[in-house]
């Protein structure tokens, strides 16, 4: 049975973490439909029926297990005790930054609009497919990943700069056209300036150790390579080979 306090579920515990998600919704048979379909598709569900115990548990889950909070709230707007447009409000106003599905009957753009503008990130109207619940779901908590990926540094020397996280690579303040291998060749070299890599390893960290074919490949991109970097490619300055052991950048 169902029950005012914090009910959870998990319908693939075993698949390591997943995300957590909480729904809020006082409709026992809509609520005992979505715990189903995020349960199935491996996430922790958490349940509560009202405002009240939603807020409580929004504020005290993490001390009291130790663990993570919530990485996605789906909520329903009427609800006993605290409705969700002043849920909404309230997590916003305590900076809480979780995702907000919000799941109503009302179905006008002046209730969608203003549910988003209190600080939900989506509103779906009820009745709902629950294939499109779970699409959406899956869309806000892949977006919340992403915006909490670390940025990945800008590697810089000299006339060099790349930028991993837009695939940019610009010499002497232009930008050049790589290839992935050629991009990923690079990137490899400005992580580990001075080093020396035999063919065999960057076969291996570039191509992958199932690649299968000729090693002189890599001597194929290093020439593209330094067509593109350097001022003479004959007498490279970047991409240099050390005779007998493989190539050294810088």
């Amino acid at each position: 049975m169902y029950t005012t306090e914090l009910t959870k579920y998990s319908a693939k515990a075993d698949i390591g973490k997943s995300s957590r998600i909480l729904v809020v919704e006082d409709e026992e048979l809509i609520r005992e439909m979505l715990v189903v379909a995020l349960a199935e598709e491996g996430y922790e569900v958490i349940t509560a029926t009202d405002g009240r115990y939603a807020l409580e548990h929004l504020k005290n889950y993490e001390t009291e297990l130790g663990e993570p909070a919530f990485d996605l709230v789906v909520l329903d707007l009427m609800l006993p005790q605290i409705n969700g447009l002043d849920i909404c409000r309230l997590i916003r106003h305590q900076g809480n930054s979780v995702p907000i599905l919000i799941l109503s009957a009302k179905a006008s753009e002046t209730d969608r609009v203003l549910g988003l503008e209190v600080g939900a990130d989506d509103y779906l109207t009820k009745p709902f497919s629950m294939r499109e619940m779970v699409a959406r779901c899956r869309a806000l908590l892949r977006r919340q990943r992403l915006s909490n990926m670390p940025l990945v540094p800008v590697l810089k020397y000299k006339d060099i700069s790349l930028n991993p996280q837009e695939c940019r690579v610009l010499v002497r303040e232009q930008e050049v056209n790589l290839s992935p291998k050629e991009f990923r060749l690079l990137e490899l070299f400005m992580s580990y300036t001075r080093r020396v890599w035999s063919r065999e390893q960057l076969l291996d960290q570039v191509w992958g150790p199932d690649f299968v074919g000729d090693s002189k490949t890599v001597d194929v991109h290093i020439r593209w390579l330094r067509e593109k970097l350097e001022q003479d490619p004959s007498h490279p300055e970047y991409i240099v080979t050390v005779r007998g052991f493989g190539y050294r950048f810088g």
